[in-house]
C-alpha cells in the first residue's frame, strides 16, 4: 500500500513540476478583453430523419399500438413474437411494396 503512494507521489512531482509553465502560457493565448464573445457557436442541427425514414418509424407505431391492444391468445395467433408480428405488419401497411 504504501509502495503505491509512494509510486503515485513520484508519477505526480513531474507533473506538479510543468503545471507554472502551462500556466504561464495559458494567458497567452486568452483573449485580451475579458468580456466573453457576443456570439457563441451555436450547437450543430441535428439531421432531420428522410420521408422513408418518417414513414417507418410511424408503421412501426402503429404496429406497436396493435400489438399492445392484443390479447396473448390473439398474439399466439398471429406469432409469438413480436419481430414476427413486426414482419407481417410492415408489409401490410407499407401495401407489399418493395422498398
Amino acid at each position: 500500500m504504501v509502495d503505491r503512494l509512494v509510486r503515485i507521489a513520484a508519477l505526480l512531482v513531474p507533473l506538479l513540476a510543468v503545471q507554472p509553465l502551462l500556466a504561464k502560457d495559458a494567458p497567452a493565448k486568452a483573449p485580451a478583453t475579458s468580456e466573453a464573445p457576443a456570439t457563441t457557436p451555436a450547437a450543430p442541427a441535428t439531421k432531420q430523419p428522410s420521408a422513408g425514414q418518417t414513414a417507418a418509424r410511424d408503421r412501426q407505431k402503429k404496429c406497436g399500438a396493435e400489438w399492445r391492444g392484443l390479447t396473448d391468445a390473439q398474439k399466439t395467433a398471429q406469432g409469438p413474437k413480436w419481430p414476427q408480428f413486426w414482419s407481417k405488419c410492415n408489409k401490410r401497411l407499407k401495401g407489399n411494396d418493395k422498398a
